[in-house]
């Protein structure tokens, strides 16, 4: 995601300031970036109560986990959204677990409303991937999404696609250098 060095910049300052457990900055963190973390939660999670929690779980990891943000390994907004995303995954694998539910269908699930996520996907970031995303053998870009958004590991997905677990690992991994190179140009 191509973040703006202002925004870069800014988001950078008040995760520094965050780490020094300076409140108005974690204040002023929450407000930039929560719509956007939201609504990669409520995609995620397909259910609004849950994502809230998630975000509320990832945002007091980042008060405590602050002084980790390392700008020489990642922009602010890569970090912010690699936490969300991950806190996000442990709960979807953790409701699969309690319920033995089958992971999402990601092709067949409604869009609920217009809310922060549809906000979110007519950015143009989100834009820019989805045409990458189609640049993709439909079998590789649905691994991706399905890795993405429900957190499936490459054996569930292997078992789900009926291939090998070494040929699923090869998909990821060529459909994550194909993103790459599109994603730069």
């Amino acid at each position: 995601m191509n973040d703006t060095p202002t925004d870069s910049s800014t988001l950078e300052e008040l995760l520094a300031r965050t780490a020094l457990r300076e409140r108005a900055a974690f204040e002023q963190l929450y407000q930039r970036t929560s719509p956007r973390l939201f609504a990669l939660c409520v995609r995620m999670m397909r259910d609004r109560g849950e994502a809230e929690e998630v975000l509320q779980e990832a945002f007091i990891a980042v008060w405590r986990r602050a002084e980790g943000f390392n700008p020489a390994l990642a922009s602010a907004n890569t970090w912010l959204t690699t936490l969300v995303r991950n806190r996000a995954i442990d709960r979807l694998r953790q409701r699969r677990e309690d319920t033995g539910a089958d992971p999402l269908d990601l092709d067949r699930l409604p869009d609920e409303d217009r809310g922060p996520a549809a906000h979110a996907e007519a950015s143009e970031d989100y834009a820019r991937l989805e045409h990458c995303l189609k640049q993709l053998d439909p079998k590789h870009g649905r691994s991706v999404r399905e890795a993405f958004f429900t957190g499936a590991t490459y054996k569930e997905l292997a078992l789900r696609c009926q291939v090998p677990l070494a040929t699923m690992k090869s998909w990821i991994r060529r459909a994550l250098m194909q993103l790459r190179t599109c994603l730069e140009t």
